[in-house]
């Protein structure tokens, strides 16, 4: 008997030492796969794909983009969480898939407290409100008074049904005392591309996707949810000002491993992450973009996404919307 027990306790010490090898040996060359939940183009693809390629050269190994878009991000995020918890599958989280889908979508598959382990918020990013220039207003004011004249008369696109966008857009008609309908898509790249050909009016989205067309003068902003004025839009009021201060929080994008991850991996991949939100070169590019690096713990990660998760469920429960 006591030979067998000898003989497992051998074994047990064995796994064990293997798994802490493994972990202190971690990534090694395998290549790291970091999932973002929506398709190329919108907002969680630019930072995520940023911050990737530093974050690569930290771990000293590769960090390899699947985009995995539908369902408000909620497809890409299961696929996080189902994923094994070893640091090799990562994934971006943001308000959508981690306050307003499971706040929306009582069905859901994932919970977003007990199912994945944050690693670190990346990046704080202004929202903002555009029309296409066909949409005779030019600024809130007016774009107010064309649609209590019109209601139902413009459309607004968004990332998906109970995204961020779509909250936002529902907090805008219920703020303004106006009727828009809501035009989802599987992604903010789409819903921007159909903005941009004027099939749909208006669109709520993350600033950096929207950056590059409101420059060219392909999009007009009318409000954005930051702190202050930005540098790059100075003409451009922020919600606070025009008296909608309940639309007024920025949007945040962070990084997210399977919940039962390793401690000693989770904040390997902390460190690096945050070292690479402030290269100077990948904080200036994120700048540029209309993203502001954060950089912060697990644990204040995890109380941010317990807040928005909270506000969210005030929200949908007050609005009753429901996820179809």
């Amino acid at each position: 008997m006591r030979f067998i027990f000898n003989a497992i306790y051998a074994v047990i010490v064995s796994v064990w030492s293997l798994s802490v090898s493994a972990q202190s040996n971690w990534p090694g060359n395998k290549p790291i796969k970091l999932i973002i939940p929506f398709p190329p183009g919108g907002t969680t693809d630019i930072v995520g794909r940023l911050v990737s390629q530093e974050l690569g050269k930290q771990l000293g190994t590769s960090v390899v983009i699947e985009n995995r878009g539908g369902g408000g991000g909620s497809i890409g995020a299961l696929e996080v969480a189902r994923a094994a918890p070893d640091g090799y599958t990562l994934g971006m989280g943001t308000v959508s898939t981690m306050a307003v889908n499971p706040a929306c979508n009582p069905k859901l598959a994932y919970d977003p407290i007990k199912d994945f382990a944050p690693i670190s918020n990346l990046a704080h990013t202004a929202n903002v409100i555009v029309v296409h220039p066909k949409v005779p207003a030019q600024d809130m004011k007016e774009f107010i008074a064309l649609l209590k004249r019109n209601p139902g008369k413009y459309s607004f696109a968004t990332s998906g049904t109970c995204g961020i966008a779509h909250m936002m857009g529902e907090q805008f008609k219920v703020s303004t005392g106006t009727y828009m309908l809501h035009i989802p898509y599987r992604g903010s790249g789409p819903a921007l591309n159909d903005t941009l050909a004027g099939q749909v009016e208006v669109m709520l989205d993350n600033l950096p996707s929207s950056m590059p067309h409101i420059a060219a003068g392909k999009l007009r902003p009318l409000a954005v949810a930051w702190t202050k004025r930005l540098d790059t839009m100075p003409t451009v009021p922020t919600y606070s000002e025009l008296g909608l201060k309940e639309m007024n929080d920025p949007a945040w994008y962070g990084l997210l491993a399977p919940a039962g991850t390793p401690r000693e991996i989770i904040a390997k991949i902390q460190a690096a992450a945050n070292k690479a939100v402030f290269d100077p070169a990948i904080a200036k590019r994120l700048r540029e973009a209309g993203a502001e690096p954060v950089g912060n713990t697990p644990e204040q990660f995890a109380d941010e996404i317990k807040k928005e998760r909270e506000k969210m469920l005030a929200l949908v429960k007050r609005q009753n919307i429901k996820f179809e």
